[in-house]
């Protein structure tokens, strides 16, 4: 078997991943023999490595031997482990780097009231609590078949409920991540107007919110105030109709990329995600930034091992934000008897990663080489332009659901498993690591990071097409997941805190 069957990331590596199955007793390169089966996006030893020593990819430490590993040999969880005292930092961590404004610098967005510009023209129905969310279905639902029809400039009547809104404390950390996940949902450019609809009695009352924007296309309500369900779907087509009718004025126009703020996810990575995908993307995501635009990394569990490669292109202010998210992450999930290393999943290790650094120094790759900016707690709106970090846990819809609430337009998520998500009001890109993948789920995926590894793009090119597909979706064109209708059942406020 030829060398083009691995790819080494880094001269420093000691590791290489298979490009394809390899077959225990093929021949790799330079007398490199595999000494068992290798699967496809797994890791092969390029050298002998001691026990206990660091294993190295992307020029960094991922690890440390938990057996002595021979040249051949398959590296992955059975001698491969989470290094907690070892030491992590090698030299060649990513420092901020310049970058040359694109030749695209505008898109089709919507202008709102506020100056801001919208990448879609929503009218949401959201509940403040659990038990209003049957309700809020139910109108979205009937305001889809009665009204949207009439009005060719909305994108759609989208629910926005979730399982919580009572049982906890007026006061509680919960409480207020919620309140301020649903403000920054109501006041979002990407909906054209909203109607806030509660139970009545619950802890998160609708009077908690000033919804902003409009009074016409601002309005609240409680089920138990308007006379119950029946009662609360009719008095909906009613204010739902005024609301479409102003919301439907509207029309696209030019506006400058310093408009868009795009969250970065990833999720069901694979061991292609930190080779194709997710560098890919921080190439697109460099693009934004020279152009003014804003680019939001998330995920704390995720970055943890790589956090040094954010920390030396940032301003020690922001550095020290970045470090005590870190710091309480590791006592919160010690406080329920966990780890950090506890990532990555199973269809993560499936995939071919093995430890959370791995993971970690990967997932970074998505925020490119821009300086570091700031650092964001969950849902807090993001007012900064370049590239900045917002507090969120891993699991990508919670993550996602506080990118938006923070104001970002659009969501570009990689994966290398499969994931499948949408996220209204905001379109989702997903970027496909892998080309086996892109083939198998084409109705999920919006575009093939995969194409790196048959050598027939390079990976500059393949952020620029990033890039670009990020404009053309700006400007209205439809994603897959927006075509299969995904996006009513992904907001997930971070929960946090007891359940009274």
């Amino acid at each position: 078997m030829s060398k083009s069957a691995i790819i080494c990331l880094d001269p420093e590596d000691n590791i290489a991943v298979a490009i394809r199955d390899i077959a225990a007793g093929d021949t790799i390169m330079d007398a490199i023999t595999a000494r068992a089966d290798i699967p496809l996006g797994h890791k092969i030893a390029l050298a002998a490595i001691a026990h206990g020593a660091p294993v190295v990819k992307f020029g960094q430490v991922i690890g440390e031997a938990l057996s002595p590993i021979e040249i051949g040999d398959w590296v992955h969880a059975h001698n491969l482990g989470f290094a907690a005292g070892l030491t992590r930092i090698r030299p060649g961590a990513a420092s901020a780097a310049p970058h040359q404004l694109p030749s695209r610098t505008t898109f089709k967005g919507i202008r709102r009231a506020t100056g801001k510009f919208a990448t879609r023209n929503y009218i949401g129905v959201i509940a403040s609590v659990n038990c209003s969310t049957t309700v809020c279905r139910a109108i979205a639902e009937e305001a889809n078949k009665r009204l949207l029809a009439r009005f060719p400039n909305i994108d759609g009547f989208v629910p926005i409920v979730h399982g919580s809104g009572c049982g906890a404390s007026t006061n509680s950390e919960g409480q207020r991540l919620l309140q301020k996940t649903i403000a920054g949902y109501c006041r979002h450019p990407n909906f054209g107007g909203v109607l806030l609809v509660g139970l009545g009695c619950e802890v998160n009352q609708i009077a908690l919110y000033a919804t902003g924007g409009p009074s016409e296309t601002r309005v609240s309500f409680d089920i138990q105030q308007v006379g119950g369900s029946r009662a609360a779907l009719e008095r909906a087509m009613v204010v739902l109709e005024s609301i479409a009718r102003a919301a439907d004025a509207v029309a696209r126009e030019d506006a400058p990329v310093s408009e868009l703020t795009i969250g970065l996810q990833c999720g069901g990575s694979d061991g292609f995600s930190g080779i194709t995908a997710n560098p890919a993307l921080g190439i697109a995501m460099d693009l934004l930034v020279a152009a003014g635009g804003t680019a939001i990394l998330s995920e704390t569990p995720e970055i943890y091992g790589a956090e040094h490669l954010l920390t030396s292109r940032a301003s020690p202010e922001t550095s020290e934000k970045l470090m005590k998210r870190i710091a309480w992450w590791e006592e919160y999930v010690a406080s329920h008897n966990a780890s950090l290393d506890n990532n990555p999943s199973p269809g993560n290790k499936r995939g071919g990663l093995t430890t959370i650094l791995e993971k970690s120094l990967g997932a970074v790759a998505k925020s490119g080489r821009s300086p570091l900016k700031d650092c964001y707690g969950y849902a807090e709106t993001v007012t900064s332009k370049g590239l900045v970090f917002m507090d969120t846990p891993g699991y990508d819809p919670v993550s996602a659901t506080g990118q938006v609430a923070g104001g970002a337009n659009m969501i570009v998520f990689t994966t290398g498993r499969g994931s499948c998500f949408g996220c209204r009001p905001v379109p989702s890109i997903k970027v496909a690591s892998n080309s086996t993948l892109y083939e198998r789920m084409k109705d999920d995926m919006d575009f093939n990071a995969g194409r790196l590894l048959n050598g027939d793009v390079q990976l500059h090119q393949l952020g620029q097409e990033i890039y670009d597909l990020m404009l053309d979706v700006a400007s209205g064109e439809k994603t897959t997941s927006e075509v299969f209708g995904y996006g009513d059942s992904e907001f997930v406020p971070w929960a946090i805190g007891a359940v009274l």
